[in-house]
């Protein structure tokens, strides 16, 4: 073997961590937390440990999978083994939806931060400059792109430790000024100022805030050692749930959550409440980084997605083409991926004021549904012994709860029912699919 193959093939289990946290921290906690505050309160704190909790317990299982049997498509991959081809197919094309989506919801995301210093300029004509950079980041080709990602993932962990350090700042020198007290909730009603039903409405998207454990699972077949897949993933998700935890619970402490609302991250809308001088501006300049670097990646996800499906049979050959000469690209899988985005670009025309919080509940939705599958699917593929079972059994209760939560809220609904029309096109596809799969071999496309 060469040494490019051993620097290819070769993750050690914090390399995996860095690369989870990575992928996981963007703007579905840095503006969808402000979502999640609006309907639960200072108790949203409860909502990201449960979630955290739920997260867990889908990747203990995908890391259980990882060990026995690595496999490059992961929960794609085991999906089928579990069921059969047709359930291969539809956690595939789930899950090409569901990155669709979450590329279009971390379009708005970035957009909205940047009407923070130009309010009058429409959100779509952001949305629009910021996919031809997106687009422009893919055609760089995997070493660019690495090298990019690379740099945008300091920036995301360095935004969130400036805060931190900020806000202590703030919040020790509230202690020694009356004018700037801190927002301790004195009794239940300021606690969770919607009740029960408003924490429950609130964790689709402290759920959505977690995003990223399935990236995790494919890159696990380049572990060194599979064994270490669990540790990894315990570790990448502790780190993750302490750092929204703290930072969130600082921004609760520094601001009313009455204050907090989609059209700006919690935490530019904390750090306004205190005469930091260009503090708001610099950190809300990082959030925009941050946030472009995971809408670079779901473009580059998606785009790889609908290659593997295409190379698995379960898409158009079509779309496994590359380009000729220089471009070493997918091109067929990078046009549909940008159709999808122009799509995404005309909704924020249409929608400007409800946009983000239709994709993000849409997108967190789906990304919900292969989450659930892979909770249903695991015991028939490893055995599941003690603790195991109530972890199993707890998260697909928390992924229901999260799922049904979104119709308590009239802002939610129409994310969950773009959710639901996608599973019922899907269905439609894969009764016609099976028909055919019974008819021809090798398969169709």
């Amino acid at each position: 073997m060469t040494m490019k193959n051993k620097e290819d093939s070769g993750l050690t289990w914090w390399q995996l961590s860095l690369i989870g946290v990575g992928c996981t921290i963007g703007t579905g906690f840095f503006l969808g937390a402000s979502l999640a505050v609006s309907m639960a309160g200072q108790a949203v704190l409860i909502s990201f440990v449960l979630a955290g909790f739920g997260t867990y317990s889908v990747y203990h299982f995908l890391a259980a999978l990882m060990r026995k049997d690595p496999q490059k498509g992961a929960f794609h991959t085991y999906a089928r083994k579990a069921y059969g081809r047709w359930a291969g197919f539809s956690s595939g094309w789930v899950y090409w939806g569901a990155e669709m989506l979450i590329m279009g919801s971390q379009m708005t995301a970035v957009s909205i931060f940047s009407r923070y210093w130009f309010p009058g300029v429409p959100l779509w004509i952001f949305a629009a400059g910021y996919s031809l950079l997106g687009i422009l980041v893919v055609l760089t080709g995997a070493k660019g792109f690495d090298r990019i990602e690379n740099i945008f993932g300091v920036v995301k962990i360095a935004a969130i430790l400036m805060f931190i350090v900020v806000a202590a700042i703030a919040i020790f020198s509230s202690f020694h000024s009356p004018r700037d007290p801190l927002f301790f909730p004195q009794t239940g009603q300021q606690f969770i100022p919607h009740g029960g039903k408003g924490l429950w409405a609130s964790l689709i998207y402290a759920f959505y805030a977690f995003g990223g454990i399935e990236i995790m699972s494919m890159m696990g077949v380049r572990l060194n050692d599979k064994k270490d897949a669990p540790k990894s993933g315990k570790i990448m998700l502790a780190v993750i749930t302490s750092i929204y935890i703290i930072s969130l619970g600082m921004a609760l402490l520094l601001a009313s959550s009455e204050a907090f609302h989609a059209d700006e991250s919690p935490f530019v809308t904390a750090l306004n409440q205190y005469d930091f001088l260009y503090v708001a501006d610099v950190f809300n300049g990082a959030l925009i980084i941050a946030g472009f670097s995971t809408m670079a990646a779901s473009l580059f996800a998606v785009t790889s997605m609908l290659v593997t499906l295409a190379e698995d049979g379960d898409a158009p050959s079509f779309f496994q083409k590359k380009g000729q000469n220089m471009i070493d690209l997918h091109l067929p899988a990078l046009g549909l991926t940008v159709a999808g985005m122009l799509v995404s670009i005309f909704f924020s025309l249409l929608l400007p004021e409800k946009i983000y919080e239709y994709m993000t509940t849409a997108a967190g939705l789906m990304l919900l549904y292969n989450w659930f599958f892979i909770l249903l699917y695991a015991n028939r593929l490893v055995v599941i012994k003690g603790f195991s079972h109530v972890q199993r059994l707890g998260g697909l209760a928390l992924i229901l709860c999260a799922v049904t939560g979104t119709l308590l809220d009239k802002s939610s609904r129409p994310g969950f029912f773009v959710s639901v029309g996608f599973l019922i096109i899907l269905a439609v596809v894969v009764l016609i699919m099976k028909r055919i799969w019974t008819r021809q071999s090798p398969p169709p496309f």
